[in-house]
């Protein structure tokens, strides 16, 4: 603790700095402590990476900012990990352009509660939480929703969780949602190794729908088959559309998971059956405008 005397007129006065930003201010009379004082001269200090305009990776600046007080319904997580996903390019490079700017990207997260605000009946301090679809999350301290806040079991440390929630999210809902699978049900997955990819495997196989996998080396086609994929096909040695038909007599599969676009668009369209569906999620080599 680091103490300073100050100059008071007929008080004797000394600052204890607590901690960054915190002073606390005691006046003592004939040597007695008479009163404390807390003052607030400024914001405690935090890192975090904002950006101030799109573009490159250069775009990612690594900088010194305040911290925040939770407001009613809110919450301030010490983020332990942070989820990488392909949405937080976009927010960089501006293709989902941001109109709040400079902003700090990340979409998910996962970490330890530091102080709730008023209303707040979902976490406790102290409570392990992660949480997603919330911006903010490449930072040491971000201020959440704390309806988004999810509690964390012992058994599953925030670095799985951070990695987990978004890309969860979506492998649920495409599942469960956009084409909602069942026993009998064969759906081809590309980027079958991938965050999304390799859980949608895992969430198909429980609904009882047959996988059929895309995959570029066979490194991810171990990934895949050991996720629970019945076929994993390597595009880049098999023409994935020949092999799909292929593997179901030539009547197409009832749902495409594309993640890819671009270079898979046509063929995938080519790999339904009758009235299937060609679920576009998420574009790693580019959107295809056709339609």
């Amino acid at each position: 603790m680091n103490e300073l005397e100050l100059e008071i007129p007929d008080v004797p006065a000394y600052i204890f700095e607590s901690e960054p930003g915190d002073v606390v201010l005691s006046t003592y009379d004939a040597g007695m402590r008479v009163g404390v004082v807390r003052l607030i001269v400024g914001y405690r200090q935090m890192h975090a990476i904002c950006i101030h305009e799109h573009g490159g990776p250069e775009a990612l600046r690594y900088e010194e900012v305040a911290i925040s007080e939770p407001g009613a319904g809110e919450a301030r997580v010490r983020i332990e990990a942070a989820g990488l996903n392909y949405i937080d390019v976009y927010h960089r490079t501006g293709l989902y352009p941001s109109t709040n700017i400079p902003f700090t990207p990340g979409m998910e997260g996962a970490g330890v509660v530091e102080a709730v605000g008023s209303g707040v009946t979902e976490v406790n301090v102290g409570d392990r939480v992660a949480y997603a679809m919330h911006q903010g999350s490449y930072t040491e301290v971000a201020i959440v929703p704390s309806g988004l806040l999810v509690p964390l079991p012992d058994s599953i440390d925030t670095q799985s969780a951070a990695a987990a929630m978004l890309q969860g999210m979506t492998a649920h809902y495409l599942t469960r949602s956009t084409y909602p699978l069942s026993t009998g049900d064969t759906a081809l997955i590309h980027a079958a190794a991938g965050g999304v990819g390799w859980l949608l495997i895992q969430m198909a196989k429980t609904l009882g729908a047959r996988v059929l996998g895309t995959v570029s080396t066979p490194e991810k086609a171990e990934l895949a088959k050991g996720a629970g994929a019945d076929e994993v096909i390597l595009y880049t040695q098999t023409d994935f559309e020949a092999e799909v038909k292929r593997l179901t007599d030539g009547g197409g599969v009832d749902v495409v998971y594309d993640s890819v676009a671009k270079t898979t668009f046509d063929k995938s369209l080519n790999c339904l059956r009758p009235r299937g569906y060609l679920v576009h999620c998420w574009q790693s080599s580019a959107c295809r405008h056709v339609l």
